[in-house]
């Protein structure tokens, strides 16, 4: 009697609950209108202070779309009674602010916001209401009218004495102006006076490249920018004149000059231009980059490091011009001399000769103009060499950079630029010392080292900065030499380096494995014998096999034994041989899957059949559907283990298809048909299953890089599936019926978040599980928490799997703990209560954005688990797609009796929402600008490495 009385409780209080919802969401609570309390405000105010800490105070309070035309009203009102200029200015400013308020549209505000300009006499108030005009402008890109109005706005401006006023007309020009459209006659205008002709918007912006006020020199520069950065092409004509602007007085009028230098040379670089004082003529890429060429001695630093970073993009420049960059010699000291042939050439046409008696009668004749000289005299002449030996690193950083991008397109550069970037090895800076490094091997293909260049090369391996004999390790692996000897040097360093720096133990191990390609002699391989361990010589002398085809006759059966043992576990060093008499078996470790081309195409033709096969299952509850995604599960997993390109796809396949196998058998369980008191003994089973699910919906999401929206959809839905299924275990348990309406009302918002985030693939969900869930919306919005239950059962049961569709590339993350190696037995004694220090140094390959996502954990034998966040500065970038991470945690614990292991390994921090667009913050609230973000949530963790134990002992301390 007592059960039933409370099922009817329960039952009315449901709908009492329901009619209150239902009525609440007719209510509509009415806030109280902000122009309105704008009004009282600026009322009150007695003196423009009050009236400004008022405008200060509104600024910092959102502002809803529907209430913005109001509160412009409101200020304009007050704009025109109010005389203080700096009131007028915050107005001004506001007014701009607003109109930038999400959904709201300011075309209705344009005529009042043109009418404030007509009787301003503040120039700093006229500036800022031509910038709120821009901000409104480009609000309305497609109200071709408006923008026709705002141009002849700023032009009429344009002959303001105050130079604020013509940067924001110029502003406005280049952000709304149009190259097709001319200018009107009425408002055209010129830096002295209005004209009477039609001109477009290019050639007058270009009339302010002479203004008497740097400031808008380079507001014009930059404008003509911003009009090729929004697809107009600039005219040729432009040229000359930011020719000129390269020798301007201030500096940031030549740095926007380089700019548009470099951008006419993009557009224009095979027009013929002429060389002043010349009657020559000459390609305008090789005559802008002689001049970006002669910007690389600029007297400000600024622009010779914008100077050789735009060098490095000059691709199109003639061969015989990029090699002058390496050379310092001018000619004829700033003469231009004729050739020994022309000379006697026109001597014997004169009927002439030099007799000798005359001084220097062969000297050249012809005056150059010291200020006209081209790249031939002095613009190019050794830019390089002045840009590497430049007094500031930054500069030496950026024609380190141009050098490289240079050579990489040109393999003759490459050999020419060679010696000076070796010399960079020895530079005071470590950042230099170290890009220098990347470069040489981004350019290695190219290059081949003569031995006293190896010498130079070599001497780095001393460097105290671990970064640097790393970065050097690596180069020495991708370098060509030129001679035996040099290779035989090169191990001897390498050995030598060993010892030095033991910890250099896993870097060194690639070029050593490389060398020995070429022959080494036999007291270098005794050498390397004792120094490495029995299978370290084994792994050396496969290597070697490679290249000599005679060893494999050379060797024993263990031998043959040993290399399929080596092969099969230590694939990525050990490479395959095609050794005689030996059948070539994947079971027997000869496979060819590893090596070539060929191999390559043949497993990426394995995995597509693989998902091929997988996917002609309709149900995966007929009979053989299970243990055909077993088989290729375990099929893929093996095809990741020995084909390293495919690894990423390989396991990301995999573990999608683990997720709907553990799906399709927890939704097979006899739970489903048993009574609620005995299905309690089968809960924990679908429990676990649907926790993992779970968890492996995380690793696809946030652990492989490369996935396409239609991927991340595909996870999301499962990830549905799984919340669906813990949901109705939580409904059919005793103890989860007074919480499931809270759990019930979450799942349908990540179902319209769902809908939300990916409508554009929904066409891809046909009969899915979550496109069944969006047609049953309106129903399960209005039903019952244990209807909608019931629902979702019969749902999960009845849609289709969804075949995965891989993008091109797919890389896992991964990350490897190199120190401690967990080998020590001596513990790390400490006194309890203090800290312990234990240098960490993992390698980290495709994670993405590591120092906000790397975590070290930090595991100790009683349970405790402490979370260390690494510093910025502890992450590195070896290389592309690589980061290494050296960095120290603290360990500390009472006393112990003995000596334990803690477990150290890197975890990756994952957020949900992370991945779904983030509301962006009105943009007319700038109160918060400048303030640091706080940390995003972090809604749980994936192990990232293999754990590491290392043994330590806290001692009691002595009293």
């Amino acid at each position: 009697m007592a059960a039933h009385l409370k099922k009817r409780v329960y039952e009315e209080f449901s709908k009492v609950s329901q009619f209150i919802h239902s009525f609440a969401k007719k209510l509509r609570l009415t806030k109280p209108s902000k122009s309105a309390a704008l009004h009282i405000d600026l009322c009150k105010a007695t003196s423009p202070t009050d009236a400004l800490q008022y405008l200060l105070h509104f600024a910092r309070k959102p502002v809803e779309a529907e209430s913005v035309e109001g509160v412009v009203r409101i200020l304009l009102e007050h704009y025109y009674k109010e005389s203080d200029n700096s009131v007028r200015l915050k107005i001004a400013s506001l007014l701009g602010l607003l109109s930038k308020t999400q959904g709201f549209a300011p075309d209705c505000i344009v005529d009042d916001a043109i009418n404030t300009l007509n009787n301003e006499k503040s120039h700093q108030v006229l500036a800022q209401l031509l910038g709120t005009l821009l901000i409104i402008g480009t609000q309305l890109p497609d109200k071709i009218a408006v923008i026709q109005r705002l141009i002849d706005v700023a032009c009429k401006h344009l002959s303001s004495t105050y130079f604020g006023v013509r940067n924001k007309c110029l502003q406005l020009l280049g952000c709304l102006g149009t190259v097709d459209k001319p200018l009107s006659k009425e408002t055209d205008a010129g830096p002295g006076a209005q004209t009477s002709h039609v001109r477009d918007v290019q050639s007058v912006i270009s009339d302010y490249f002479q203004d008497q006020d740097p400031r808008v020199r380079t507001a014009a520069i930059k404008a003509m920018l911003q009009l090729h950065e929004r697809g107009m092409k600039i005219q040729q004509t432009i040229y000359n004149q930011a020719c000129k602007l390269l020798s301007d007085d201030y500096e940031q009028v030549r740095s926007a000059a380089v700019q548009m230098v470099w951008v006419l040379s993009q557009l224009y670089p095979e027009s013929i231009v002429p060389i002043p004082s010349s009657n020559e003529e000459i390609r305008l890429v090789d005559d802008s980059f002689g001049k970006i060429c002669h910007m690389v001695s600029d007297g400000s630093w600024v622009v010779r490091v914008q100077a050789a970073k735009l060098l490095g993009s000059m691709h199109q420049v003639s061969p015989h011009f990029l090699e002058q960059t390496l050379d310092k010699k001018l000619m004829s000291d700033l003469r231009r001399k004729r050739t020994a042939h022309e000379r006697a050439k026109e001597l014997y046409a004169s009927g002439e000769f030099s007799s000798g008696r005359r001084w220097a009668d062969d000297a050249p004749k012809e005056k150059v103009d010291t200020s006209g000289v081209n790249l031939i005299d002095s613009g190019a002449c050794g830019a390089f060499v002045h840009g590497l030996e430049d007094e500031m690193y930054e500069v030496r950083i950026s024609a380190v950079e141009a050098l490289c991008s240079l050579a990489q397109s040109s393999p003759s550069f490459a050999e020419k630029c060679l010696d000076f970037l070796v010399d960079m090895f020895n530079d005071e800076i470590e950042e230099v010392r170290l890009q220098s490094i990347h470069v040489l091997r981004q350019i290695s293909t190219h290059i081949t080292l003569r031995e006293d260049q190896l010498d130079t090369v070599l001497a780095v391996l001393e460097d105290s900065s671990r970064d640097i004999r790393e970065a050097l390790h690596e180069l020495l692996c991708y370098t060509n030499v030129s001679t035996k000897d040099c290779i035989q040097l090169a191990l001897l360093e390498l050995l030598k380096n060993l010892t030095k720096y033991p910890t250099d133990r896993n870097s060194v191990w690639n070029p050593i494995l490389i060398s020995v390609d070429i022959h080494v002699s036999v007291e270098m391989l005794v050498l390397l014998t004792w120094v490495c361990s029995d299978i370290a010589v084994l792994v050396l002398v496969f290597n070697a096999a490679k290249s000599c085809p005679t060893m494999p006759a050379l060797f024993s059966d263990h031998t043959f034994r040993h290399y399929a043992y080596l092969r099969d576990s230590l694939s990525h060093l050990v490479p395959h041989l095609r050794l005689p008499g030996r059948k070539q078996t994947a079971s027997s470790g000869l496979e060819v899957s590893g090596v070539g081309s060929g191999s390559l195409e043949s497993a990426q033709n394995f995995l597509q059949d693989s998902l091929i096969r997988v996917s002609a299952l309709q149900n995966l509850e007929t009979p053989g559907a299970q243990d055909l995604l077993e088989f290729t599960i375990r099929d893929l997993l093996r095809l990741g283990e020995l084909q390293t390109e495919l690894a990423g796809s390989a396991d990301f396949c995999a573990t999608y298809l683990h997720c709907q196998l553990l799906l399709t058998k927890a939704l097979q369980e006899k739970l489903w048909t048993m009574a609620v008191p005995l299905y309690l003994k089968q809960n924990a089973k679908v429990s676990t299953a649907a926790r993992q699910i779970l968890d492996e919906t995380y690793k696809l999401e946030f652990l492989y890089s490369g996935l396409e929206t239609q991927q991340i959809a595909t996870i999301h839905n499962v990830r549905l599936q799984a919340k669906a299924l813990q949901l109705i275990l939580m409904a059919r348990s005793k103890r989860g019926v007074d919480r499931v309406l809270g759990v019930c009302e979450k799942f349908l918002q990540d179902v319209e978040s769902f809908q939300r985030l990916f409508m554009t693939e929904l066409p891809h969900f046909q009969d899915s599980f979550v496109e069944k869930l969006l047609e049953l919306m309106p129903r399960l919005t209005a039903c019952k928490p244990l209807d909608l239950v019931k629902i979702l059962q019969t749902t999960l049961r009845q849609s289709r799997f969804i075949h995965l569709k891989l993008p091109e590339q797919i890389h896992r993350a991964s990350a490897t703990i190199i120190e401690p190696t967990g080998e020590s037995d001596n513990p790390l004694k400490f006194t309890s209560g203090l800290v312990v220090a234990l240098d960490i140094d993992a390698t980290l390959e495709h994670v993405q954005d590591p120092q906000t996502t790397v975590k070290v954990q930090v595991l100790y034998p009683d349970g405790q688990s402490h979370i260390i966040h690494p510093k910025p500065g502890d992450f590195r970038t070896p290389g592309p797609g690589r980061v290494r991470l050296i960095t120290q945690v603290y360990l500390s614990h009472s006393a112990w009796t003995e000596a334990c292991q803690v477990e150290v390994r890197l975890l990756l921090a994952y957020s949900s929402s992370s991945s779904k667009p983030s509301a962006s913050k009105p943009a007319w609230n700038e109160s918060m600008d400048g303030l640091p973000t706080s940390e995003s949530c972090i809604e749980g963790t994936i192990h990232l490495s293999k754990p590491v134990k290392v043994f330590i002992m806290p001692k009691p301390a002595r009293r």
